[in-house]
């Protein structure tokens, strides 16, 4: 009997081990979580990232992308500055307007005035031209009331000239009374006039001239034209 109960408890043990076996087996099959305890363990516990995944700062289309936080590059290129307003001509009776004022001070003096009205800068050079009346000659200009500078006008600006209409002290000779004058504007040679003259008005009564009469270079301003 005993040897019996010896091959029946082998039998049921050896049952045991088989199904034990195919549990096993089942379970690394079905992929429930059961592991292979033989597998190697020099594999990195560390995640990586797959070998087709774009590197950090690149877009999946290989350009790049700002860091996070940053901002758009600003547009650097500089504006373009207003056009030029042309190049300068020579002052002459059509571009400009001319005013004569006779002075209390200095005595015997007239100031010329002369505005550029006209679009473009315009250059002033040496002195006027005057001629009063029906004069046949202009007037000597004073040689120390020569600028460093031709007087240039841009648009709107004026430029200014002195006339010394007759002696303070009444040494002059040939005086007269004139009632109309033609101011001429020099070319840059300062030999020959250019364009048209002007035709400033004179006080109804006239200005009193006589043959000292002179003239100072155009200025570029009213103190310095009437220093002569």
């Amino acid at each position: 009997m005993s040897g019996i109960r010896n091959s029946r408890t082998r039998l049921v043990g050896a049952a045991a081990t088989v199904v034990l076996a195919a549990l096993s087996l089942t379970a690394c099959n079905d992929g429930t979580g059961v592991t292979d305890e033989g597998a190697s363990t020099g594999a990195s516990t560390t995640g990586s990232a797959p070998a087709d995944a774009p590197a950090s700062g690149a877009s999946s289309q290989g350009e790049p992308t700002a860091p996070v936080g940053s901002e758009p590059a600003a547009n650097t290129a500089a504006p373009k500055g207003p056009s030029s307003a042309g190049k300068p001509v020579t002052c002459e009776g059509s571009t400009t307007k001319t005013v004569a004022a006779p002075l209390n001070r200095p005595v015997n003096h007239m100031l010329l005035t002369v505005t550029n009205t006209g679009s473009k800068p315009c250059f002033l050079y040496t002195y006027p031209a005057v001629r009063f009346g029906e004069a046949q000659a202009v007037p000597p200009v004073i040689e120390d009331s020569r600028p460093q500078a031709v007087v240039t006008l841009a648009p709107g600006e004026s430029g200014y000239a002195s006339v010394n209409l007759s002696a303070a002290d009444g040494s002059g000779t040939n005086g007269r009374t004139e009632k109309s004058l033609t101011v001429y504007f020099h070319g840059r040679s300062g030999n020959e006039s250019v364009g048209a003259g002007a035709h400033p008005a004179l006080p109804a009564k006239g200005v009193y001239v006589d043959d000292s009469l002179e003239v100072t270079y155009w200025q570029q301003s009213m103190d310095d034209a009437l220093t002569w």
